[in-house]
């Protein structure tokens, strides 16, 4: 059996991170929450179910890459606190890494997938960037900015990510195919945010995607 982790980024999430931990299956190894010092019960709520708990400040990646590199799992799991990601998928992210693949995205996009969440500029800007990669890297992604992945842990260091924001999950897909790691996708349903207000801000987090894009293109 691989022993598997999961990296929870959080900010002032007391009233989903409950819910999102009591759901996870009973063979989760490991729980890392990476909290930005929320103002609220969160940290507390991390403690009582048995999670490490790790601070950073700086963003969703860079907590993202600190708990990635304090995991101790073979299989590393990344995902949301605020109970848009499904705890009763991690079997599909489980097994896509235990047939092979280095790295396995949860999709919106192909069949079984969708999502409760997504804005309509925001599923659009999603294409144009699918657009983008698939044709510059020759990938044949349908999801670009989705955060529910799984990863074998050994091939995390080659990704060498160093995104702070949200541009993290556009690295990811760039880096998997730029080091020809195999990857898979498999259809996830995305949920809309339980409480709370998100953080995602569609021009701002859309231009750092397009950035990340072009500075990969450059480095060749």
């Amino acid at each position: 059996m691989s022993k598997i982790s999961v990296i929870i980024p959080t900010l002032n999430e007391e009233k989903n991170l409950s819910r999102v931990l009591e759901e996870l299956p009973d063979y989760v190894d490991e729980i890392i929450v990476v909290d930005g010092y929320s103002k609220d019960r969160t940290v507390e709520i991390a403690k009582d179910h048995g999670a490490k708990v790790i601070f950073d400040e700086i963003g969703k990646g860079s907590a993202l890459r600190k708990g990635m590199k304090k995991a101790t799992g073979d299989i590393v799991i990344m995902m949301d606190a605020d109970c848009s990601h499904v705890p009763s998928e991690i079997p599909l992210l489980v097994a896509g890494i235990e047939s092979g693949f280095d790295v396995c995205m949860g999709s919106r996009f192909i069949q079984g997938g969708g999502s409760d969440d997504i804005t309509p500029l925001r599923r659009i800007g999603n294409k144009f960037f699918v657009f983008l990669v698939n044709l510059i890297w020759g990938m044949n992604y349908s999801d670009l900015c989705y955060g529910y992945r799984s990863f074998r842990r050994d091939c995390i260091e080659k990704l060498e990510l160093e995104s702070d924001g949200f541009g993290i999950e556009t690295e990811i897909s760039i880096k998997a195919a730029k080091n020809k790691l195999r990857v898979l996708e498999v259809p996830s349903y995305e949920k809309a945010r339980r409480s709370g207000e998100g953080k995602l801000r569609t021009f701002r987090d859309g231009w750092i995607i397009l950035k990340r894009i072009a500075k990969e293109v450059f480095r060749g």
